[in-house]
């Protein structure tokens, strides 16, 4: 079983976790909303959490086919429900690009391992129905667009 902690911090909304090792993340909400921008926004941290999840998995995957990474990042823009409350995550794009000895037909190949079958956080947010979708660039070209 995951524990994390949460404690009030700063302000009304500032909130510190903390995980089982120590690591910590700040929490707060914006400014127009009560807060002193403190922090990430939690669902701002779940966007976070598919990145690093799914870059997890791509450099495993990568790493394992003796593929060379010298530069990866991450773009992830989310569009939530209008109107609701809860607003769930309803669209997600992810912009994967990779640079350096990688064949290009490998790195589609990890991408929709990751997003398809490994990523936890995909398939959570996949089961809220939310729509995921990405592209990926290897050495500044793009490879595969997944819409």
């Amino acid at each position: 079983m995951i524990k994390i902690e949460l404690e009030r911090v700063d302000g009304d909304y500032g909130f510190e976790a903390k995980d089982a090792n120590g690591h910590t993340v700040r929490l707060d909400t914006s400014v127009e909303g009560g807060g002193t921008n403190f922090g990430v926004r939690p669902m701002q941290m779940l966007l976070m959490g598919l990145g690093g999840c799914s870059g997890i998995d791509i450099v495993s995957i990568l790493k394992k086919q003796r593929q060379t990474i010298e530069g990866f990042s991450m773009k992830i823009e989310g569009e939530r429900e209008a109107g609701k409350e809860p607003s769930i995550w309803k669209n997600v794009t992810i912009v994967f690009e990779l640079t350096g000895n990688i064949d290009p037909d490998k790195a589609k190949r990890a991408c929709e391992l990751s997003m398809d079958k490994y990523c936890s956080v995909a398939e959570t947010l996949r089961r809220a129905g939310g729509e995921l979708k990405w592209e990926v660039r290897v050495n500044q070209l793009t490879i595969d667009n997944k819409q």
